[in-house]
């Protein structure tokens, strides 16, 4: 009898003949772990990422969350400012506080950490194009607290190819864009050691509908196109190269992502080593976060939510993640409320304190289905590379729109089989309730957008308008010469210039950017 993964063919039994025993954890190719002892030294981080609101309201969530026992933050932002525009905005109108929480300003930066001492906790933001400005606010807000960087820990996602790829929140042109994204690089090895200045990112390629084999694989060459990026700058490759990391999904076929992560790890490890000559063991240790699929959460029979989530969780952590996100069962609706969001925490621990997954590296490492499947997504993963290396890089494979067309195929695939009934959904295309329970839901308040507006209006009439000026007068000629951009922004954060008027300047020098149609 033969089934599929992922449309992979999948024997019946696989023997010993053909797998020799991989390298222990902790040593290369760290397909088994990048420590040789993983959870039994140390946890996993646990997040939970949130966002919601205004910088108060978000502020409280996250005191909340290290009661807790959250052992990370990680930031949500709503789409104003993802899209680098101020909650005045009118293109603003209708979606300040909504998806996330609005930061418009280093005083929204100062609120949202009110009470929490960032030299001590570790801090994620989900935030890419207007990237440096967020992170400059962050540093800002830590040096007000008396924070060295050196000791600031915590990551930016800061991964703009994906954004044309799949997510859509850019604001320039690609090249424009690398530009900013290796001038946090750069500014972050000299700076900020311990703090991770990208974290390239699966995720979103898969919750827009890729195949785990798609995410793996572009995933690790938009790594390749950053890395090629920071040499052209002159950094030498095991100067920046430890501090990359890695932002991965965890879906549903418990197997193939446990063997997605394992083949990840591998597939880095030699591509620092072999093709950039990387001598630093760190450079060649892929260091992951793992969140559940927001995309396999269904509205239909909510609770079956958690049951997702636990396997999904539970697949992250035996694939080696060294920082865990839990969707909540109620965000197919809403963002998720407190009672959900601890449940969520709370999956997290049960697998952490009670499962015993924890006292092995890799538990099911050497088992010939495992090792197939690992092997099968390495082959894989290395033919998408040469592939998009052939075409000259992944900046010109997303011009002519190759990324975008392979995922939109496998999510017609993916709806197709789902429509058919070859692919079962508990609650959706089988196993239908007529009538849904009814579930709590998270209350937006309907006035943080006007009391947003307020703050920045309050604002830009007791700051020093001139040095604002003077700020962004320095940054667009910085933006027209070839200089890092970070100090500019970091003075013009610290003279409260806002975050659209930060944008808008780098729009003035670079321009906006606008996608091509691909059919």
């Amino acid at each position: 009898m033969r089934t599929t993964i992922s449309g992979v063919p999948v024997d019946a039994v696989y023997g010993p003949e053909e797998f020799p025993d991989p390298a222990p954890a902790g040593q290369f190719p760290y397909t088994r772990g990048i420590h040789p002892n993983m959870y039994r030294d140390r946890l996993w981080t646990m997040r939970q990422f949130s966002g919601f609101g205004t910088p108060e309201e978000t502020n409280a969530r996250y005191l909340y969350l290290l009661r807790q026992g959250q052992t990370g933050l990680s930031v949500a932002f709503d789409l104003p400012t993802l899209m680098g525009y101020d909650a005045d905005d009118p293109l603003s109108d209708g979606e300040v506080g909504k998806c996330g929480v609005s930061i418009g300003s280093l005083e929204d930066m100062e609120i949202l950490f009110a009470g929490i001492p960032l030299a001590d906790v570790t801090v994620s933001m989900t935030i890419n194009s207007p990237a440096s400005i967020l992170w400059a606010m962050y540093l800002v807000v830590a040096e007000k607290q008396g924070a060295r960087w050196e000791r600031l820990s915590g990551t930016l996602q800061n991964d703009i190819l994906k954004e044309y790829i799949a997510q859509k929140e850019y604001i320039y042109p690609p090249r424009p864009s690398m530009r900013l994204v290796t001038d946090t690089i750069e500014f972050g090895a000299s700076h900020t050691p311990r703090f991770n200045p990208i974290s390239i990112s699966g995720y979103h390629i898969r919750e827009a509908g890729s195949t785990a084999l798609q995410e793996l694989a572009f995933t690790l060459r938009d790594g390749i196109e950053y890395v090629d990026w920071a040499l052209e700058r002159g950094l030498a490759i095991d100067a920046f190269a430890p501090r990359l990391s890695f932002f991965f999904n965890a879906h549903s076929d418990f197997f193939e992502e446990i063997a997605k992560y394992r083949a990840a790890r591998g597939v880095w490890a030699r591509l620092m080593r072999d093709r950039y000559g990387a001598k630093d063991e760190r450079s060649w240790k892929l260091r992951f976060h793992a969140q559940t699929a927001g995309c396999s959460l269904t509205w239909q029979q909510p609770q079956n939510n958690i049951v997702r989530t636990s396997l999904q969780a539970m697949a992250a952590v035996l694939g080696g993640a060294q920082s865990l996100h839990t969707n909540s069962l109620d965000e197919a609706y809403a963002l998720p409320g407190e009672h959900a969001v601890t449940i969520a925490l709370r999956t997290q621990q049960v697998i952490a304190f009670e499962s015993g997954v924890t006292a092995e590296p890799d538990p099911f490492g050497g088992g010939y289905f495992l090792e197939h499947l690992t092997r099968d997504m390495e082959a894989g993963a290395q033919d998408y590379i040469a592939q998009i290396d052939g075409m000259g890089g992944m900046i010109a494979a997303i011009e002519r729109g190759f990324p975008q067309s392979e995922i939109a195929n496998a999510s017609y695939k993916y709806q197709r089989e789902v429509e058919s009934r070859e692919r079962i959904i508990v609650g959706v295309n089988g196993f239908t309730e007529s009538e849904q329970q009814p579930i709590e839901l998270l209350e937006i308040d309907r006035t943080a957008e006007a009391r947003q507006v307020r703050k920045l209006e309050f604002l830009r009439a007791r700051r020093d308008s001139n040095r604002v000026a003077a700020s962004l007068d320095a940054l667009r000629e910085t933006a027209l010469h070839t200089a890092n951009t970070m100090p500019c922004i970091l003075e013009a954060v610290r003279a409260y210039a806002t975050l659209g008027e930060i944008c808008n300047a780098l729009r003035d020098v670079f321009g906006s950017y606008k996608e091509t149609s691909i059919v």
